[in-house]
């Protein structure tokens, strides 16, 4: 059970930031054409003033179409109407002018020679995979090539509309962070330690006064069960903040003999003010994009390899915060939520982060950059996210072996 709320919640950042992207799309005047909760194939679907909104098979995130992300280029031709031009060699003259048209960018060209290719193709005797490919490539290029393409936008408005999805997944952090600042903290009074820092429930030493001062517990007992429980280290102090104050039952291990103690009242201290929880996120946030970005560059040195993690990891950190407690869980969303966001304003493209340099650099210019860099670059950017894809499930593997 912990393992689907530990997929479920990845799947609902994700969708959080797909939700960004989509959001500042409509309103910016890039009109989506698609906006799947879950991946295809679609279990329900319908259309929307020209959007089609569907519940997709795979439940894991979403994905937001945008028209156009890219300036059409003459090599789409060829791939998406070569079958249909060698089932059918009429199809030649209408694909070579499209053609033309796509090389010169002569865009308002090349919109009427898709209108007469389709009309071409209507009455075209095809294979159903030609069919397939051409009635494809005649959405595409309507999407390219219509006045709402994304690669037609303004650069404010592309680097809005990129911008968004980190963002979204920013805010989450932000929110989820001073919720969880606002509750109440429950303590019973006792300082856990060890020689070598490590997590521990031996007590170290206990507050004058406190409940557990009362109660008895002393420097050196180990707390090995709480409300009839066991615990370790890192479940006691979420069973505490769980018990919201009720009396609790603990057992002891001290001297070598297990001593019952209580019961012991958890004393609520009281979480921070809205506004101080939101400042204190920020706080967090800043200190964990710090963190983050020293991970990265000790990853250049190759030092920072082990501290890489795939998406089984990640589900298998967020599964074992679950058995901890919603409080514990929810810490672990909002630090992959934000992690996420990180990740991709990385400069690489297929990566937010590369869409958002090359928006730049193309407003700079004032001129398009060519379709054929970014591929290129395209191809660097993936093999580069592979690459950690693949070191961090190594991790993570390595991690499940023990």
């Amino acid at each position: 059970m912990s393992i689907l709320i530990a997929i479920v919640g990845l799947g609902v950042l994700i969708l959080a930031h797909e939700l960004g992207h989509f959001s500042v799309a409509v309103a910016t005047g890039m009109r989506p054409r698609k906006f799947y909760i879950g991946f295809p194939p679609a279990i329900v679907k319908t259309t929307r003033k020209g959007i089609e909104y569907g519940i997709g098979a795979v439940p894991l995130g979403g994905f937001v179409k945008i028209p156009g992300m890219h300036r059409p280029a003459t090599a789409d031709a060829s791939m998406y109407f070569g079958r249909a031009v060698d089932d059918a060699p009429e199809l030649a003259a209408p694909v070579e002018r499209l053609r033309r048209a796509l090389d010169a960018a002569a865009h308002d060209t090349a919109r009427e020679a898709v209108t007469e290719l389709r009309a071409a193709l209507a009455v075209a005797s095809l294979s159903e995979p030609a069919r397939r490919s051409a009635d494809r490539g005649l959405t595409e290029l309507d999407d390219a090539l219509g006045p709402d393409a994304y690669w037609r936008a303004a650069t404010w408005r592309r680097v809005a509309v990129i911008l968004a999805g980190p963002a979204a997944n920013v805010a989450l952090a932000l929110v989820v962070f001073t919720v969880l600042l606002m509750q109440d903290t429950y303590r019973i009074g006792v300082r856990l330690g060890s020689s070598d820092g490590a997590a521990t429930t031996r007590i170290d030493s206990i507050v004058e006064g406190s409940p557990a001062a009362a109660a008895g517990l002393r420097g050196g007992d180990r707390i090995v069960a709480v409300g009839g429980r066991q615990v370790n280290a890192e479940t006691l102090l979420d069973r505490i903040q769980h018990s919201k104050g009720r009396p609790l039952s603990l057992e002891v291990r001290r001297g070598g003999e297990l001593v019952p103690i209580g019961p012991v009242q958890a004393e609520g201290n009281g979480g921070l003010s809205l506004p101080a929880a939101g400042w204190r996120s920020v706080e967090i946030t800043g200190i964990v994009t710090k963190a983050i970005g020293s991970s990265l560059g000790r990853l250049v040195t190759g030092s920072g390899r082990k501290e890489i993690s795939s998406p089984v990891g990640i589900v298998q950190g967020s599964s074992e915060a679950a058995k901890q407690g919603a409080s514990t869980y929810l810490w672990v969303i909002g630090l992959v939520s934000l992690s996420l966001a990180l990740l991709n304003l990385l400069p690489l493209l297929p990566l937010d982060g590369g869409h958002i340099v090359f928006s730049l650099l193309e407003g700079i210019r004032g001129r398009a950059v060519a379709r054929e860099v970014y591929e290129r670059v395209s191809v660097i950017g993936i093999a580069l996210v592979l690459l950690l894809f693949f070191i961090g499930l190594s991790n993570d593997i390595g991690r499940l072996g023990g």
